[in-house]
């Protein structure tokens, strides 16, 4: 009876609070494909889903006294990772605005230099992820990023489904934040120098 109930997701939950990496690593092993499916679907990009199942486990384990407080771990996991999800997606949307307003305001006779060099380094380092999307992606993110038309009308000009536009914007952005990321330090500097003219 106890060996039934040291298998259950109570049994390993509690002892993950009380630091036993090994009930963790059990945890890990139940729900990371699952969580992997999960989070796939609803990014569209591999590398992205991985990154999420990580970042999820590694929080948890962070605070994992917090665990004993958790009456369904599956659903409180599924929750935790829909939200870092959405709020990866909400980052990128905010990061992709910002970027689009730069270069509204370097069209505008900014006669700074520095940031004239910075803002183009952005932009082309952007597009050159975006020209490499595949043709109806990039026709969808170019309509909807740099058109600002809404999922309806793109799909109206597009003959597709709405829900193909939205897939279509996801799996775009993947792809821009993974590319991106390899351009990090680049970038950083050239936002920390735009930012300076906030």
């Amino acid at each position: 009876m106890k060996e039934a109930y040291s298998d259950s997701d109570k049994y390993l939950v509690l002892s993950a609070a009380q630091g036993s990496q090994a009930a963790f690593v059990a945890l890990f092993h139940r729900y990371k494909s699952k969580l992997y499916g999960y989070t796939l679907r609803l990014t569209g990009s591999e590398m992205l889903a991985e990154d999420i199942v990580q970042d999820v486990f590694m929080k948890l384990w962070a605070d994992h006294e917090s665990l004993s407080s958790i009456d369904n771990f599956g659903g409180y996991l599924f929750r935790m990772s829909r939200n870092h999800v959405l709020n990866h997606f909400k980052r990128m949307a905010h990061e992709t605005a910002i970027v689009s307003e730069m270069f509204r305001d370097g069209d505008q006779g900014n006669n700074n230099a520095q940031d004239l060099l910075a803002a183009r380094e952005v932009e082309e380092v952007l597009q050159s992820v975006v020209d490499t999307l595949p043709p109806q992606q990039r026709a969808v993110y170019r309509l909807s990023r740099e058109e600002g038309k809404s999922h309806e009308e793109i799909a109206d000009l597009l003959k597709i489904s709405p829900n193909t536009v939205k897939n279509h914007i996801v799996q775009a952005m993947a792809t821009i934040r993974t590319q991106l990321r390899r351009h990090a330090d680049s970038l950083l500097v050239a936002a920390m120098l735009l930012s300076l003219k906030k």
